[in-house]
């Protein structure tokens, strides 16, 4: 205990988080420091039936009547996942203002998208941006634009806390760290006690809004299904995360489980050693967590109020100019195990589809996708239900240097593979078929040329090209 009173007596004199923050903090401190993590007894797993992970195909068709639809989506609240920085592809500021397709960000998608439910509909379904202090101050500015838009937009921020020394457990900020670097944001775990705490909550309780659909903002599959809306309601669910099929591009995703008769989440954190290759099998562990979450408002109300969310603590250790430091996070699929009538629903692929480097910016700026009212959906004309593979070298890892090195993005219909190395440039209205790889000799600039096709070769250099 002496390292909790250490931390207390330290929390106390910083002035930059209320109460409410600090006494989160010491609560998450207080469970780690008590070791409390259960390991899961491998031999306790079970697969989940079809009643806890519901197949999606088996949903209830929706009424006709579009007054139901509407009295379906007024109980409905939005929440993107808006804490994160576009720092990984070469961005400053909030993740969820890069451009995507034909100029609009991710923002600009959402809001499109939740504009034309209102607007079918004559719903008022409101858009909540859960922030991190790293992307408040850009997201106020960025959502100004929005003002005139048929729909109501609500930003909080999640938690502030302080980073700890990892030698002895000071906080961050009151050991020569006073600026941003001594603090960080706990993980999407946070946004139970965050929407409470914000005040957001009762806001929408006060309005009979039942559900929040909670996702990442950089998910583009992630839009609103009425038939898994309309499961939720009829079948007075709780909490549940759409899970979808792994491939072997997923075998990290986390996956639900039945535990001691409780539908939970097992992480790739939780599993031990002798047991990850298993993990990562396909064919025990057949889906994963898309993050797309779907909570009862006043579930969540309910379980913050009696402080039982304890999720997995996921340590999180760091370097932050040459000092060794720890932050303690926390994951919201894991909650699912403190939810009544808890579910998975086991969706199709297309409403996962993240972009998380610029290869995936390829993949959704391409004729792979179409664009239709603010929906990227898959063009028909592939027949493979898989996306190809796409490895750009770390001269494409910046959307800017992305972006100058592609003329116009190339026609991938065809495309099973891309790998492309070195300082590679490429011209107009090119077609890639196949499986292709491109690599410039090292120290040489390789320019393709307009209109080239290029189906199932090797390139090194320009003598390639010629077919």
């Amino acid at each position: 205990m002496e390292k909790l009173d250490h931390i207390k007596s330290h929390l106390a004199t910083l002035s930059q988080i209320g109460e409410n923050e600090k006494n989160g903090f010491i609560n998450l401190v207080s469970r780690y420091l008590s070791g409390e993590a259960q390991q899961i007894e491998w031999s306790k797993i079970q697969t989940p039936t079809d009643e806890v992970v519901v197949p999606y195909d088996t949903l209830a068709p929706l009424s006709d009547d579009p007054a139901e639809t509407k009295k379906l989506l007024d109980k409905l609240v939005v929440l993107k996942l808006n804490g994160g920085l576009g720092t990984t592809m070469g961005c400053t500021g909030p993740k969820s203002v890069i451009e995507v397709r034909n100029g609009f960000t991710f923002l600009d998608l959402i809001v499109q998208q939740i504009e034309n439910l209102n607007k079918k509909y004559g719903c008022n379904v409101p858009l909540v941006l859960m922030n991190s202090f790293n992307t408040h101050d850009d997201t106020l500015k960025i959502v100004e634009k929005y003002a005139n838009s048929n729909i109501q937009i609500h930003t909080f921020n999640q938690s502030q806390y302080p980073r700890l020394v990892a030698e002895d457990f000071t906080p961050f900020p009151c050991k020569g760290q006073p600026g941003k670097d001594g603090w960080y944001p706990p993980g999407h775990g946070d946004v139970f006690p965050a929407l409470m705490n914000s005040g957001k909550l009762a806001t929408f309780l006060s309005q009979d809004k039942e559900y929040a659909f909670v996702a990442n903002s950089d998910n583009l599959g992630a839009i609103v299904d009425l038939k898994i809306l309309n499961h939720l309601v009829k079948n007075k669910n709780e909490y549940c995360m759409e899970v979808t099929p792994k491939t072997l591009a997923d075998v990290k995703g986390g996956t639900l489980i039945s535990y001691e008769g409780k539908v939970q989440l097992l992480e790739i954190a939780q599993v031990p050693d002798a047991h990850v290759n298993e993990f990562k099998s396909i064919e025990k562990f057949k889906i994963f967590n898309t993050n797309n979450l779907w909570l009862n408002l006043n579930a969540v109300k309910r379980l913050v109020e009696a402080d039982a969310l304890k999720m997995e603590i996921i340590p999180n250790p760091k370097e932050v100019e040459g000092t060794k430091v720890l932050q303690l996070e926390t994951a919201a699929g894991a909650a699912i195990r403190f939810f009544d009538h808890a579910i998975g629903i086991n969706v199709p692929r297309s409403r996962f589809l993240p972009v998380k480097a610029t290869s995936d910016l390829l993949l959704v700026q391409s004729d792979l996708y179409t664009l239709v009212d603010g929906f990227v959906s898959r063009n028909s004309a592939r027949a493979n239900p898989e996306n190809p593979s796409i490895e750009l070298g770390p001269e494409f890892k910046k959307v800017s240097n992305f972006l100058s090195r592609f003329k116009t993005i190339p026609s991938i219909i065809n495309l099973d593979s891309l790998t492309v190395t070195g300082d590679v440039w490429f011209g107009a209205g090119m077609v890639l078929k196949g499986k292709v790889k491109i690599a410039a000799k090292p120290g040489e600039k390789l320019e393709i040329p307009d209109g080239i096709v290029i189906e199932n070769k090797e390139v090194n250099g320009p003598g390639d090209l010629s077919s």
